[in-house]
């Protein structure tokens, strides 16, 4: 197994036991097996009855003590649990793993006879699963090769070679095909470049050749890919991915993406992702084994044993930090039993105890701080200026379409989504001018329900249909205030400013004295405070920045010395996240990390609450990664029994010609799943064919 480099700190959540007695342990498991054909795997051969599958048989197979099992197994580490190996074949003549097979069941066997081989061999034994039989796991391939070490790569091939008599190579060739197959020879050679010392000039034309290799190409140099991200070391290739995000305003997995596909194309991004971090790879594939129906439960064992000497603290920080929950807890209620008891053990530990970030992750989460501080990558939206544009020949379209009977829904949706709204607007005109009538009347009488939302609210002009959405949250019993922090929240100063005009225009009533009227207490003064359009939009000031930190550190109530009275606080807590600009926040942001070990977003979740804690974390969130905020409104908006149409619509008008391309790659990042994918999911008939137009194709 490979161990930390000298004078690193451990990172996994499996120690060595203290006091560590091989023998006392052998007999311990024993004693657990022995019972009813307990601890005797060999007795089958030899007639006696077979066990008892422990799945149907509340007492387990034979009756063993599968507590004292896991509790002995897990406790010890890898070299450890060899050792008891030893000691059981020296002192009972038989084989431990065996024996644990014969008595246990289902996945908490296969999580416990894991544990029980050496990585290396357990990495094996998964590599030749998942190409014996019919079909093969890429999955699992994808996520071994990508993942490891030249050390732990050098150790695979001879573990296979040990345990099945077969070169892992050519089993390898023999069960995929294509640059999927190459990419992955090139992994198993374990010749990745560990030199830390990077050349400026290769990193220049590493990013030059992939650019010309994708991008620049009429067609796809794979052959470029493969040798740079097979061979380069881990720090050149991080240099080299900053590099071509500020040459071609793309990430590189964005390029992976429009340039390979299929299997070659996952294998690319997960290689990417380990680069970048290890870690956050294995947050996301367990975050994924356990999310929605059922459990990828092989994913999970694997994981989770294969990290748990590793890395198992990192990937739980970032776990934690990146999906607002810890792996302790979903584990907890994802699986059961003994099976669950021993994945928890493995997990280091309830981290979430006692409702606290915990402080390991103030590292995960100041670097994700600068990463949102370093990735500015240029805003696109989905929907541009026709080119060609005719706004005669539209409005003549768009009468013909709706004149007589039925009406021609097809044509209506592929103009009006095709159009930017400048060009609606000139549509409207031309509308008015030939026809003596309104075209957002004869819209209204021709189509309904969903589609006429959508079409409508492309058809008004932004800061008019973000008035429209803000006055309709007010309208009525109950506000819908998730609506008016979503808009709020996210709007430029002019955006804001130009709300405010329409407002005023189109209802005869300043946008300040309604939301006044609707509101109350703290979230009153947070939604005006932020519907002035007064954020300051300079760079950061370290000095000013610290003090903010300190009052966010003092009202969120973990300071150690509190310098004001709480009412002064929490209006100048107010005031920083309302008024400051993004790039000061962002420091501030990182010097609360650095002042309180604690992160600002999931500090502020603990301590706060109601629609105060949500217009904060909207805010909070926006700073970081606004894409990533809609994305995450897009996905719950369709998520689960039920879609909410009108935050889907009011998104997907509102960012079609701001950042919806960027959504889009946000959102196929988080969830594994295109916007377009979810959408055609969850949506039917024009209003699918309208979002889809909206959307701008699949990924």
């Amino acid at each position: 197994m490979a161990k930390p480099a000298q004078g690193a700190k451990y990172r996994g959540s499996i120690h060595d036991f203290p006091g560590f007695d091989p023998n006392q342990d052998a007999e311990a498991l024993y004693t657990a097996m022995k019972g009813f054909g307990g601890c005797q795997a060999s007795w089958e051969l030899e007639g006696y009855p077979p066990k008892v599958d422990t799945a149907q048989s509340p007492s387990g197979g034979g009756g063993s003590d599968k507590e004292a099992i896991l509790d002995i197994i897990t406790s010890r580490s890898n070299r450890q649990r060899q050792e008891v190996c030893q000691s059981y074949k020296s002192l009972y003549g038989k084989d431990l793993i065996a024996d644990l097979k014969y008595e246990l069941t289902g996945k908490f066997e296969r999580l416990i006879v894991g544990l029980m081989r050496p990585p290396a061999y357990c990495d094996a034994k998964e590599i030749k699963d998942a190409i014996s039989g019919i079909g093969t796991d890429e999955k699992c391939l994808i996520e071994i090769l990508a993942s490891r070490t030249n050390e732990q790569m050098h150790q695979l091939v001879a573990a296979y070679k040990d345990a099945y008599e077969r070169d892992l190579e050519a089993d390898i060739i023999g069960d995929t095909s294509g640059h999927f197959q190459k990419m992955l020879v090139v992994l198993l050679q374990g010749t990745r470049e560990e030199d830390d010392v990077v050349s400026e000039d290769l990193v220049q034309q590493d990013v030059q050749d992939l650019y010309e290799a994708g991008e620049l190409k009429w067609g796809t140099d794979e052959a470029q890919f493969i040798y740079i991200l097979g061979n380069r070391s881990k720090q050149h290739l991080r240099l080299v991915f900053d590099e071509y995000l500020k040459t071609t305003g793309k990430p590189i997995e964005a390029s992976i993406r429009g340039e390979l596909s299929g299997d070659f194309e996952k294998l690319m991004l997960a290689v990417v992702k380990c680069i970048r971090s290890t870690p956050e790879y294995f947050a996301e594939r367990l975050f994924k084994a356990m999310k929605g129906l059922g459990t990828r439960d092989n994913t999970l064992i694997r994981i989770m044993v294969s990290r748990s000497e590793l890395d198992m603290l990192d990937i739980r920080e970032i776990f934690r930090t990146k999906y607002e929950k810890s792996l302790y807890s979903m584990i907890k209620n994802d699986t059961s039993g003994e099976y669950k008891k021993t994945l928890l053990k493995l997990s280091g530990g309830d981290d979430d105890a006692a409702g606290q970030f915990f402080p390991e992750a103030a590292q995960v989460a100041y670097q994700m701080w600068e990463l949102s501080a370093v990735a500015r990558v240029e805003l696109k939206g989905t929907v541009r200026p026709a080119n060609d544009f005719n706004p005669d020949a539209d409005a003549k379209a768009l009468r013909k379409a709706m004149k007589g009977l039925g009406t021609d829904e097809d044509t209506i949706i592929d103009i009006i989504t095709h159009r930017s709204n400048v060009q609606r607007q000139q549509i409207r005109q031309t509308f008015k001018s030939h026809f003596g009538r309104d075209l957002m009347t004869d819209l209204k009488s021709e189509i309904s329900g969903d589609l006429a939302r959508l079409i409508l609210g492309l058809m008004m002009p932004p800061a008019h249909y973000d008035a429209k959405q803000l006055k309709k949250a007010m309208e009525g019993a109950g506000t819908d205030e998730k609506a008016l922090i979503e808009i709020l929240a996210t709007r430029t100063n002019a955006e804001i400013r130009a709300i405010n005009e329409a407002y005023k225009e189109d209802y005869h009533k300043s946008l300040e004295d309604a939301l006044s009227s609707d509101t109350s207490g703290h979230f009153r003064r947070i939604l005006i405070s932020l519907a002035t359009g007064h954020r300051e939009e300079g760079g950061e000031n370290l000095d000013q920045a610290r003090e903010d930190a300190q009052v966010a550190a003092e009202i969120l109530e973990i300071a150690d010395t509190p310098s004001g009275d709480k009412t002064s606080l929490e209006t100048r807590f107010m005031t920083i996240l309302c008024t400051r600009s993004y790039p000061h926040l962002r420091r501030v942001f990182q010097e609360f990390i650095k002042m309180t070990n604690y992160d600002v977003e999931h500090t502020i979740k603990k301590e706060m609450s109601g629609d105060v804690r949500d217009a904060f974390v909207a805010i909070v969130q926006s700073v970081k990664n606004k894409p990533l905020f809609f994305a995450d409104k897009l996905y719950k908006s369709m998520k689960g029994a039920g879609t909410d149409e009108k935050t889907l619509t009011r998104i997907m008008v509102s960012r079609s010609e701001i950042d919806l391309l960027n959504i889009r790659r946000e959102f196929i990042e988080k969830y594994d799943k295109s916007l377009h994918q979810a959408i055609e999911g969850d949506t039917s008939g024009d209003f699918l064919k309208a979002l889809l137009a909206l959307c701008g194709g699949e990924d």
